[in-house]
């Protein structure tokens, strides 16, 4: 009985009821939401589309985790990722070939020009945490301006224009299978996996909880707390930067208007969906990763309703007002006041 109270008391309950709950919903008025089809060796459905569509935002979601565990917030992701896109989109570039039906090779190899995206992209991120930790500047304000100036700097890389590209081996990442499922998936379930070790099994997850819970005296014990935000923010910029890559994969192009737009917000629904608090300190990976899901799921619902696209953001604002009202302490005393006064019968608004 002591362990089923303490796995209620989990950050992560919430948002698995809700997930829970959001696909209940789909059993009985969404027809074939679960049905699986398998053809030429892939499975399709629903199912599939929630976690092929929110790998993206799951990738941010691990970054924007760490992040928001310092007490801050990053909503450049969205720009970032576009940055990183287009960075592998230039090097990887390619020309139709009739003949061949793609591109013969990729101007840079692949690799590099992987991990030259990610590293601009883990450059940004540093660059947040520069700004955040070093210079004193809040969050919101440092981060505001490299989501502005990060669409700039993406369309300067493309030069304006949608970079297409034919190098098939780069669409594996976002469009491959494997045993049925996409490759994407996979890398996700190895990024998450290396994440959570990293936060639990070195030391950096307990002074990153510290400092996001009291800054004041993490530095008197010691923990140097601008380094932890830093830390915080290079890692939300290289999720951030794989993400971007992902959705260039996926579409087979690098759109620096469109590419992660409004990402960031979906990110932080997530982090904050999966029980952690926009205060910082204690967090749990696997509520982000949960929260993501629940998005994503959202999302899908709303699309196979038939609901028009305009009034998504409507719904997610709507999630976000209950969400933050419950995060709430005045809100939680209110209800165990209210509960109080009901019991006695003396119940009075304002009172």
């Amino acid at each position: 009985m002591d362990k089923l109270k303490a796995l209620a008391r989990r950050k992560e309950m919430l948002s698995i009821a809700a997930l829970v709950l959001l696909l209940l919903f789909n059993v009985f008025f969404t027809p074939g939401f679960f049905s699986l089809e398998l053809k030429e060796g892939h499975f399709y459905g629903s199912l599939i589309d929630i976690l092929k569509r929110g790998a993206p935002l799951m990738f941010m979601a691990i970054g924007m985790t760490f992040v928001i565990a310092t007490g801050s917030t990053d909503i450049s992701v969205g720009s970032v990722a576009a940055i990183a896109g287009a960075v592998a989109a230039q090097m990887i570039g390619g020309d139709f070939s009739a003949e061949a039906g793609s591109a013969a090779a990729s101007l840079t190899p692949l690799p590099l020009a992987i991990a030259a995206a990610l590293v601009v992209a883990t450059l940004c991120g540093v660059w947040n945490g520069f700004l955040v930790s070093r210079l004193g500047i809040q969050a919101l304000i440092a981060t505001l301006m490299l989501q502005v100036a990060g669409r700039g700097i993406a369309q300067l890389i493309t030069r304006g224009n949608v970079i297409t590209m034919y190098y098939k081996p780069f669409f594996e990442f976002g469009t491959g299978y494997f045993l049925g499922f996409p490759i994407c998936i996979y890398v996700v379930l190895a990024v998450a996996l290396a994440a959570y070790l990293f936060s639990k099994k070195t030391s950096y997850g307990l002074f990153l909880e510290s400092s996001g819970s009291n800054r004041s005296s993490s530095r008197y014990a010691g923990i140097k707390v601008q380094t932890m935000i830093w830390v915080a923010f290079a890692i939300s910029g290289l999720m951030a930067g794989i993400a971007g890559v992902l959705i260039a994969s996926e579409v087979k192009a690098a759109d620096a208007n469109t590419a992660g737009l409004n990402y960031e917000l979906d990110a932080i629904l997530a982090v904050v969906l999966g029980g952690n608090s926009m205060k910082g300190g204690r967090f749990s990976l696997p509520g982000s990763l949960i929260g993501a899901l629940l998005v994503q799921a959202l999302t899908t619902t709303i699309y196979m309703k038939g609901v028009p696209a305009q009034t998504i953001l409507v719904f997610k604002a709507s999630v976000v007002i209950i969400v933050g009202i419950i995060q709430t302490t005045d809100y939680k005393k209110l209800l165990g006041r209210f509960a109080k006064k009901q019991a006695s019968g003396n119940f009075e608004v304002g009172k």
